[in-house]
């Protein structure tokens, strides 16, 4: 009896989404980037792309790896219509992404970097229920804080469309946070303004507006995200709201400083070993 075509689409679409985690989980491996994996899932298959992802998530829990949180990409207006879309996309953050600012950080753990300063929040409350809106995101948050994320791509060039930075766990790298909490109460994240610099060379400016609007806006849109994907946002977990500005290559060793107006700043110093 032949296959149903829904069934056929299905166990292709799981097949493919197999392959393409394979081939960036060998490319994160190996150290070597790989062909982009639009070819397995297509450019633009939201679906495709984040059960990728989620393969990749449960190897990475299943070796151990612990999760700490999420990252939010794509908010920025000018990169969502360079890659065609128009939402922004997430990742998951695990415990060994996260570097202190006294440690540094070797480039043998990432393949292209590149760096972009956020602004990263805390929180004090589960996202589960309600309806996720503005006042309660806002009043779930139990500090911000400077953040630096080192975004990274295992496929070859940065040559990606959003489905291959989806499947590739939102081109995550690794993730360093400021000292400096603050309450909501007493800063404000769409009024700041950042400056990151490489080697005491500015590199990026921006402001809170930037990140879609309100860091407080891409937080909630990841709330109600995650809630639908059956992975929503708890207690505890750090969240990187997006770009400030634009993000910067780490070509080499090299100190990267970003000021944030109300956070202080956030260091990350890059080292060959």
């Amino acid at each position: 009896m032949p296959t149903p075509p829904d069934l056929d689409r299905r166990s292709a679409t799981a097949d493919t989404a197999t392959l393409a985690a394979g081939r960036l989980s060998a490319a994160a491996r190996s150290g070597t980037p790989c062909a982009p994996v639009r070819d397995l899932i297509g450019a633009d298959d939201i679906a495709a792309a984040y059960a990728v992802q989620e393969l990749l998530t449960a190897e990475r829990i299943a070796a151990g790896a612990e999760v700490v949180g999420r990252k939010i990409g794509l908010t920025s207006p000018a990169v969502q219509r360079q890659l065609g879309v128009d939402q922004p996309d997430f990742g998951v953050l695990f415990d060994d992404m996260r570097y202190r600012q006294a440690t540094p950080v070797p480039l043998s753990r990432l393949l292209q970097p590149k760096v972009e300063a956020e602004i990263a929040f805390a929180l004090a409350a589960d996202l589960v229920d309600g309806p996720l809106d503005a006042e309660q995101v806002r009043s779930a948050v139990d500090y911000a804080v400077a953040a630096l994320e080192i975004v990274d791509s295992r496929i070859a060039g940065w040559d990606i469309t959003f489905g291959d930075t989806v499947a590739d766990n939102a081109s995550s790298g690794l993730f360093v946070l400021g000292t400096d909490r603050r309450t909501l109460d007493s800063f404000e994240p769409v009024a700041a303004q950042m400056r990151m610099a490489i080697d005491g060379a500015e590199v990026s400016t921006g402001t809170g507006a930037a990140c879609l609007g309100d860091p407080l806006h891409a937080l909630a849109w990841l709330a109600r995200t995650t809630r639908e994907f059956g992975r929503p946002l708890r207690a505890g977990q750090v969240v990187l709201s997006g770009a400030l500005g634009p993000m910067a290559a780490i070509e080499g060793p090299a100190t990267v400083t970003a000021d944030i107006t109300g956070l202080g700043s956030v260091t990350a110093t890059f080292i060959q070993e």
